[in-house]
């Protein structure tokens, strides 16, 4: 069993995560490690299927991020929850009807991901604030890379990077404008697809609609535009309350949705109770598994 130092070590490192491989052998070292590595496992108080992992003295006994334990593989069942991920990865258009590899790839992602996002809840340094946003900032890189490589993996050509968008008038191109996008999705040379990929939607959610209003009004096109979203909770404790509160603005997403565009789609790997519940949310928010098998082929 790897060490915490040594897990942190490498989750710190972004030039570790090149390949899929690369982040299902981190996230199995890591489950590995909370078996036994672990002060205490704490349940959530007012959604009792979030778990925090409460890190040992060498982590400062930092809590980590909630964790949904109906998502999450143990380190017993991750070994054949990755053989059926990277099978399905190789005929992904035929597991449509089983529902159960479809689940299965859903939770992969979302174990993989929740892995290093927990592991990097446990740095600490003198000043706490650097923490979170060191943290934030290289689980949502590494967020990003992940999702490129799942859809590469699917023989898809996808970058990230920069867009340049002709201004023209009377037939005439006057300049041009940059914009920056996570994922491009391409065939033969023309964008097919602009995709946004965040760990949550906590103040994201505006640029995505604007990104996607903004760049068709200039461009004159209809390019779908979509966003993935790894979760929508945070961690609110108030000792001895260890609580979640959710982020996803139930109101903004309807009324950008309605009055400026509705995205193309919008994906989740761990969905919020009302994203079942809410008719509307429902029609236009779908789980991970959904983007992978069916709609991105029709983008």
């Amino acid at each position: 069993m790897k060490t915490l130092s040594h897990l942190l070590e490498i989750v710190s490192n972004k030039n570790k995560f090149q390949t899929l491989t690369d982040y299902s052998d981190f996230c199995s070292d890591f489950l590995d490690f909370i078996q036994n590595g672990l002060q205490a496992v704490i349940v959530c108080q007012n959604e009792t299927n979030y778990r925090f992992f409460q890190y040992k003295k060498e982590a400062n006994f930092q809590i980590s991020r909630p964790i949904n334990s109906d998502l999450i593989f143990s380190a017993e069942t991750f070994a054949s929850a990755k053989k059926s991920f990277f099978q399905s990865m190789k005929k992904i258009r035929s597991i449509r009807q089983n529902v159960k590899a479809r689940e299965t790839l859903n939770r992969f992602v979302y174990t993989c991901q929740q892995s290093i996002g927990a592991a990097l809840d446990a740095l600490h340094f003198e000043d706490p604030q650097k923490d979170a946003n060191t943290a934030r900032k290289i689980g949502g890189d590494l967020f990003e890379r992940f999702v490129k490589l799942i859809i590469a993996e699917l023989g898809i050509e996808v970058r990230g990077g920069v867009v340049s968008v002709p201004i023209c008038e009377n037939g005439k191109t006057l300049f041009s404008m940059k914009y920056q996008h996570d994922l491009i999705l391409e065939k033969d040379g023309e964008i097919c697809a602009i995709g946004a990929v965040k760990t949550s939607s906590k103040d994201r959610l505006d640029k995505i609609f604007i990104d996607k209003f903004l760049y068709n009004r200039l461009t004159g096109s209809e390019t779908p535009h979509f966003a993935i979203f790894l979760n929508d909770v945070q961690k609110k404790i108030h000792e001895p309350h260890y609580l979640i509160s959710a982020t996803f603005l139930t109101g903004h997403f309807k009324g950008y949705t309605v009055k400026l565009t509705p995205l193309d789609g919008v994906y989740y790997c761990d969905l919020r109770p009302n994203m079942k519940e809410d008719e509307f949310l429902r029609n236009h928010i779908r789980t991970l598994d959904c983007l992978l098998v069916e709609d991105i082929w029709n983008f």
